[in-house]
């Protein structure tokens, strides 16, 4: 279960993994699935096979080594050949490992929406579109155990299979999820002033607008999310007429890459046409050092990631107006 419901239960990741669990295969940072497990199944990958058999009752957050040569696994098998890493599913690795139905919002977004909507235990918030779900899930942790999450699609098949995600992790007791039109029909009259937050991420935000602000309790918040600006301008047009303290932001992320290199030091050639270094950079040598313990020595590098990911979107912030202030 992704989320725990039972504050006595232990956390999933002190759990032991058991037929019909979901793991999320862990090769590299920017390589990992989410994987079912089923007595008798195999998984195969670039470092070999590995045996569903062998996962069930290890720990999650295990580490373990494809099956021997003669199983189809690398050559070598065992110990000595590939391994993965057997993680318990969190809100953070679905968003990397979900399937893209469409296009969805990632870490650093969703730690900002959740911050600013101000989310806590039995918080209930109304989502529209539910696209794959990658935001409900983290929505869903935040207003854990006793809150609730309703979602709208006006796509059915999308809604269906969003629907299947959140029962296979074990979040149909907090998420809602319903095929509806929320622009053209707004949200159903039953949550009238029931909700704490909403969040909108449609194309038309703006007309959407007006049935959230009924929808929100008094002093609650509301956000979108759009990826371009003109539509950020028209919903704050619609935002203001019963909306105070709008806010938009953009949020860029810069990763950075932190590996272990060697020093290679600069030839004479290369010295004398770079001339010398500026003093505050020079190193000073310690007596037992030689320039060549120097010039072979290692050291840690970081540098921005070549890969970081740029604009996603632009994310507006409003709270529902006090009657009569």
């Amino acid at each position: 279960m992704m989320v725990p419901l039972d504050p006595s239960a232990k956390p999933t990741s002190q759990r032991r993994i058991a037929e019909g669990d979901t793991v999320v295969v862990y090769e590299r940072h920017d390589a990992m699935r989410a994987v079912a497990v089923r007595a008798g199944a195999v998984l195969q990958n670039r470092f070999g096979v590995f045996r569903h058999d062998d996962w069930i009752g290890r720990p999650f957050g295990c580490k373990v080594h494809s099956a021997a040569a003669g199983g189809g696994g690398r050559k070598g098998g065992g110990k000595g050949g590939g391994f993965v890493h057997l993680l318990a599913p969190t809100p953070e690795l679905w968003t990397l490992v979900l399937s893209h139905r469409t296009q969805i919002l990632y870490i650093a977004d969703i730690s900002l929406v959740v911050a600013y909507l101000e989310l806590v235990p039995g918080c209930v918030v109304l989502e529209s579109g539910t696209g794959s779900g990658s935001l409900t899930t983290s929505l869903a942790r935040a207003v854990a155990p006793h809150g609730r999450v309703c979602t709208f699609d006006f796509h059915e098949q999308r809604a269906a299979s969003a629907r299947e995600d959140f029962e296979k992790n074990g979040l149909t007791s907090l998420i809602t999820v319903a095929v509806r039109d929320i622009q053209g029909q707004g949200f159903p009259e039953e949550h009238t002033g029931a909700a704490d937050a909403v969040f909108l991420d449609l194309p038309q935000p703006w007309l959407a607008i007006p049935s959230a602000g009924t929808m929100l309790k008094q002093d609650g918040v509301l956000c979108s999310f759009s990826p371009c600006i003109e539509q950020v301008q028209r919903a704050c047009e619609a935002m203001r007429s019963c909306f105070t303290d709008i806010r938009t932001y953009e949020i860029l992320l810069r990763t950075y890459e932190v590996r272990e290199g060697a020093l290679k030091g600069a030839t004479t050639n290369e010295e004398s046409n770079a001339g010398p270094l500026p003093q505050k950079r020079r190193k000073l040598v310690a007596p037992a050092e030689t320039l060549d313990d120097i010039q072979n020595s290692s050291c840690v590098m970081v540098r921005p990631c070549s890969t970081a990911r740029g604009h996603t979107g632009y994310l507006t912030f409003a709270r529902l107006r006090v009657h009569g202030g």
